[in-house]
């Protein structure tokens, strides 16, 4: 029996992604700059920094996809770490961004632990959000408008803190700090924790969980589980390996733009400027579905590759000719967005369709585990991104706050552009040629599942009639 929702419960669903993803991209986006512009630390420090702690995650993602799926309450396994996580997540964020002027020491110790803790409180309700997904719906074609959904409210947390962070920043703190951007930056993560909590408990509050599949894969999951979960299921390794070069494509791209346009062009505001064209990011998650639709899922992913490539050598060929233009920005910025706002989508859908394979195949569903796999592989994305970028940072020379030698310069203008390619390249090589759950092969066990699911409610009906004649 297919599982339908209401227009408002799906809204409800990706209404969550609004605050979610406003805590991410803060944390994403500001908080190497916070680091090193503000408190003063060394980008090689924070780069290791965020390195290390993802590695930790490596540990602690899949513990806590074991936790959800072992999970078994009234109120719903989803629901549950949801909550949890949230609350903590959002306090740990606010202290994340404290400043309390620690001497030298103290403070790489503090920044160090609460970082970390950012990592852990974030997976707790950041893998619940997603492996309730597949939950929601046992319909393709409604899975891959569900799965739209939160991507565009998280685009949209993506375009305002990443466009008006900045200037929010720099507000706050003239008005609430006299110009200082220290004060600026923790009423922005107040607001931004504000803002996660209300709009998760939208989420919690309007959205049903399905315990009757629950009921029905409850089958207990234990640690030696893992290695059969994750590295016998060929689909799932390489999603996970399309997702981390997608993932570090953007995240190397985003932890070196603001350098580059504060210190290579010299003008501030173009950081705005190309934040603002996550719009176009959520153009494409909105015209996904019809465009598979006219086409085919690999199409769709071809072009995207296409858009993200030609998008970055615009904004490096300008970078030279007419750097302080804005239109090439938005021209280049924009075809970029466009093509990871495809790649964000056909990647989610295809991450609950490997969900449904490993049902068919292993008999077993293990929502958060398997999803797990893609909150550890964004998170050590940006880690090996920010260890890049730290890391490039210094050895170019870099110095926060003056102005940067040539050398320096030309080294920032091809950090924002080579790895991303490259990236990028080995991405698509990876959902064409290792990524087998498309067309004819996805139909088949989409198929299967469903029959399978007809004989249980079945056999289910049966016993209860079975029960009712004694």
């Amino acid at each position: 029996m297919e599982r339908q929702l209401t227009g408002f419960q799906k809204f409800s669903f990706g209404f969550g992604a609004v605050g979610k993803d406003a805590i991410f991209n803060i944390v994403s986006i500001y908080f190497m700059f916070y680091s090193t512009d503000i408190l003063g630390l060394s980008p090689a420090f924070i780069g290791v920094l965020l390195f290390v702690a993802r590695i930790w995650d490596a540990l602690n993602d899949p513990v806590m996809g074991i936790i959800v799926d072992n999970t078994k309450n009234e109120f719903g396994k989803f629901k549950t770490w949801l909550a949890i996580g949230t609350f903590i997540n959002a306090i740990i964020t606010i202290l994340l961004f404290t400043n309390f002027d620690l001497p030298t020491l103290a403070m790489h110790i503090y920044i160090s632990v609460i970082y970390i803790a950012w990592g852990m409180s974030y997976t707790m309700m950041d893998i619940p959000y997603w492996s309730w997904l597949p939950n929601l719906t046992n319909n393709p074609r409604e899975r891959e408008v569900v799965s739209v959904i939160p991507r565009f409210f998280a685009s949209l947390a993506a375009f305002v803190v990443g466009t008006f962070g900045l200037m929010f920043i720099h507000k706050l703190g003239d008005g609430l700090g006299n110009g200082s951007d220290s004060v600026g930056i923790f009423v922005f993560a107040i607001l931004c924790s504000i803002t996660f909590i209300i709009t998760i408990a939208v989420t919690v509050f309007f959205v049903p969980e399905d315990k009757e599949m629950e009921k029905q894969n409850s089958i207990k999951v234990g640690f030696k589980d893992l290695k059969r979960i994750i590295f016998t299921n060929k689909e799932l390794l390489a999603i996970m390996g399309v997702l981390l070069t997608f993932n570090l494509c953007i995240q190397t791209l985003n932890g070196t733009i603001i350098y580059y346009f504060k210190y290579v062009v010299d003008a501030e505001h173009l950081f705005s400027i190309f934040n603002a064209m996550i719009l176009a990011e959520m153009g494409g998650l909105l015209l996904l579905p019809y465009a598979i639709s006219l086409l085919n899922r690999s199409k769709v992913f071809s072009i995207a590759i296409g858009l993200i490539v030609s998008g970055l050598l615009i904004i490096l060929l300008f970078g030279y000719l007419d750097p302080k233009q804005a239109i090439w920005i938005i021209i280049g910025g924009g075809m970029l967005r466009i093509g990871s706002g495809f790649i964000i989508g056909i990647s989610t859908v295809a991450l609950a369709d490997v969900i449904d394979y490993g049902e068919v195949k292993f008999g077993q569903r293990n929502e958060s585990v398997i999803s797990s796999t893609n909150t550890f592989l964004t998170k050590t994305a940006q880690a090996l991104a920010s260890l890049i970028v730290g890391v490039g940072l210094s050895v170019l020379g870099f110095t926060p706050n003056v102005a940067q030698t040539e050398g320096t310069v030309n080294g920032i203008r091809i950090m924002i552009i080579i790895a991303p390619v490259i990236f990028i390249i080995i991405s698509a090589f990876l959902y064409h040629k290792a990524f087998k759950l498309k067309g004819d092969f996805l139909y088949d066990i989409q198929h299967t599942l469903q029959l399978k699911r007809q004989r249980s409610l079945q056999q289910r009906l049966n016993n209860n009639e079975g029960e009712g004649t004694k």
